[in-house]
């Protein structure tokens, strides 16, 4: 699969962070000066036309200038069959608005985000509702805590051997 354009996201603007899975995608946002990122929304996958027509809408609403999609990688740095389907999703976003894309680690935002929602005293219902959009700000404050490293950066690109069969 292709890498996604090295167009360098712009030095201000709203950076929208997605935290792909197969059901729910965690979204986040972060202010235009990118100094805070705040969770936005858990969102429900319907269907590609419906997702498509939220997404649009939701990039022109946020004034979006750039994505970060969490990129799921394994402890030696090897990619599998989760790194592949948020490509794939990245692939997906670059399609509907060619703005500048990053993929970003994602390792433990999911165990963090449940940890903190913990800590706050929240039920597991309440939990799993806000676990999806916590990670994905947890992601994206990661990124900006970075200085909003530029696309052209590698980030473990070697699938993982074992999960050539997955």
């Amino acid at each position: 699969m292709s890498e996604p354009t090295a167009k360098p996201l712009p030095p201000k603007g709203r950076i929208l962070s997605v935290d792909p899975g197969d059901v729910r995608i965690g979204l986040a946002v972060c202010d235009p000066d990118r100094i805070i990122a705040s969770p936005l929304e858990t969102y429900t996958r319907r269907s590609e036309p419906l997702d498509a027509a939220y997404f649009r809408k939701l990039i022109a609403d946020e004034q979006i200038v750039g994505f970060l999609v969490g990129l799921a990688v394994h402890l030696n740095g090897t990619e599998g069959a989760r790194a592949a389907a948020s490509r794939r999703m990245g692939q997906w976003l670059l399609a509907l608005a060619d703005l500048p894309l990053v993929y970003w680690d994602e390792r433990y935002t999911t165990r963090e985000a449940e940890s903190a929602l913990w800590q706050a005293g929240l039920s597991h219902k309440r939990r799993k509702e806000r676990r999806d959009r916590v990670a994905a700000q947890i992601l994206l404050q990661t990124f900006l805590d970075a200085g909003c490293p530029p696309p052209s950066i590698p980030l473990a690109l070697s699938p993982d051997p074992e999960s050539e069969s997955e």
